[in-house]
């Protein structure tokens, strides 16, 4: 499962699940981008990573729902003068300010969420897959919600941002599928002690929640040789077994 020589972007890498992912997927012998718009925490995420003797990463700031398009195209062409190919996106970065009902959901957080959870997944693999498609074997990921797959109350803009999400990876894996070079999935990461389940959930019993660690093998698993093939699918890490 080594993933020497492979390049791998990762929003929201300053922390969550971001921050695990690239981690794990560091000391497998990859070489991370780390995306996110906190600077201090995209150097933790890199600290983290060096310490645990895995090949340095790149630091990337950058703030997906506030950057223009022109600014999206400016990164592309970075990582392609840089590496001269991308075998990995992995779409962590997540928003998600609190359960609100419609009837009374802001404008500005509804906007601000889309942009976060939908829009910026949408123009990075869009600028990206030039660079992506230079790599005979490339996979992207994104990460959705088991709370959200059947519409609930309150779950607003970020239930709306999760449906669609998956259905854009759906489009996109289909559309990809005939050229057998990029595989496109969705991750379900279930019920995690991350800092979203913390934020929502405050008086949760925590000990009693998955780590973020315990993703670790279906990380590894979506970016290695062994999911070549495997495209349009919806994984969920609660179910998810190698074997």
């Amino acid at each position: 499962m080594s993933l020497k020589d492979h390049v791998i972007l990762i929003t929201g890498a300053g922390g969550g699940l971001g921050s695990i992912a690239a981690l794990t997927l560091a000391q497998q012998g990859a070489h991370i981008v780390l995306l996110d718009k906190s600077i201090p925490k995209l150097e933790k995420t890199y600290d983290a990573i060096v310490k645990s003797g895995a090949p340095q990463p790149a630091l990337y700031p950058f703030d997906i729902a506030g950057a223009n398009e022109v600014q999206y195209e400016e990164l592309a062409v970075k990582l392609d003068k840089t590496y001269g190919s991308l075998q990995g996106l992995l779409h962590s970065a997540v928003e998600l300010s609190a359960f609100t009902p419609i009837g009374i959901h802001e404008t500005k957080d509804w906007g601000h969420t889309l942009n976060v959870n939908l829009n910026a997944p949408f123009l990075l693999c869009r600028v990206l897959l030039p660079v992506l498609q230079k790599s005979e074997h490339a996979s992207i990921v994104f990460t959705s919600d088991s709370m959200v797959r059947t519409p609930k109350a309150y779950s607003g803009a970020y239930g709306v941002s999760k449906i669609a999400l998956e259905g854009l990876a759906k489009i996109l894996a289909d559309e990809l599928e005939s050229q057998q070079k990029i595989r496109v999935n969705t991750l379900i990461p279930g019920v995690t002690d991350s800092p979203l389940r913390k934020k929502l959930f405050p008086a949760e019993d925590k000990s009693q929640l998955a780590t973020m660690d315990s993703l670790a093998p279906v990380y590894n698993y979506l970016f290695s040789s062994q999911s070549i093939g495997v495209t349009g699918q919806t994984i969920n890490a609660e179910t998810f077994n190698l074997n």
